[in-house]
């Protein structure tokens, strides 16, 4: 095994271990390597990429629409920036996940999650055994956090049967190797707390509208939060209020008030 290989596996289960932690793992999602290095600064212990992002930011929709070559390598340059655990968003695993779990271990990233956008969990469980096997076999224990969309895209006659399908479908990918469960969607304290006392393992919940605190989520026994592209959403949502404000006011107020004092490449100096 190599170096690179051992120290990819330390730092994969020194990840694996803040799941379990007596903090709750919080996430910032980053879509670049600049976001990546201030979210690092701020003192963040492990990174999380988002998806939609990455892929808006190299001129793709979300949804597996940006090919996974170029993904993979917004991975690696990310992972390549910073020095703490970085974990990547790779939706479904782009068709061949054998090859994806490859190229993540490739990139420098030691973790990902997998969604499966309300399909048929037992394939979606057979990519995660798939993701299991070709990390350990190339010597990095891959941190797996499979999610599920039945909350997200409200799938399901009712709140009930959801929660129901959803456990159903979270305890497969524990059985085949995951070792986070991702619910995107809940947002109510009864429902959270509910899948936390009813599965008995790691949860990872996406802000949203409604989402408890940090703090309160700690309570609830919530192990890992993440805000998926809200970060990379707030920031556009900042450009586009400058942009529109020099364009029909003539002023540049926000973008002076907003923008950070110096500049940025302290980030990449050493």
């Amino acid at each position: 095994m190599t170096a690179q290989a051992v120290r990819a596996g330390e730092r994969a289960e020194a990840f694996r271990a803040l799941h379990r932690g007596p903090e709750i793992l919080v996430l910032p999602n980053v879509w670049d390597c600049v976001s990546a290095r201030i979210v690092e600064e701020a003192g963040f212990p492990a990174i999380a990429t988002t998806s939609a992002g990455v892929a808006n930011a190299l001129g793709y929709p979300d949804g597996e629409r940006i090919p996974a070559a170029e993904m993979l390598a917004a991975v690696a340059r990310i992972a390549g920036c910073v020095r703490v655990p970085v974990t990547a968003d790779l939706e479904g695993g782009y068709r061949d996940i054998a090859a994806t779990a490859a190229a993540l271990v490739a990139s420098g990233a030691i973790g990902l999650n997998l969604e499966d956008a309300g399909g048929d969990p037992a394939p979606h469980a057979a990519r995660i055994a798939t993701v299991r096997r070709v990390g350990g076999e190339l010597g990095v224990n891959l941190v797996i956090n499979a999610r599920t969309d039945l909350y997200l895209d409200r799938i399901g006659c009712d709140p009930a049967s959801r929660f129901d399908r959803s456990c159903e479908r979270l305890r497969a990918y524990i059985d085949a190797g995951a070792d986070c469960v991702f619910v995107p969607g809940v947002t109510d304290e009864e429902t959270i707390q509910r899948f936390v006392e009813t599965l008995h393992f790691p949860l990872n919940v996406l802000v949203g509208p409604g989402t408890p605190p940090i703090r309160r989520l700690q309570e609830l026994g919530v192990a890992r939060v993440s805000v998926g592209s809200a970060l990379a959403r707030a920031a556009l949502g900042l450009t586009r209020r400058i942009a529109l404000e020099l364009k029909t006011n003539g002023a540049w107020d926000t973008m002076l008030q907003a923008a950070i004092p110096d500049s940025l490449n302290h980030l990449f100096e050493n």
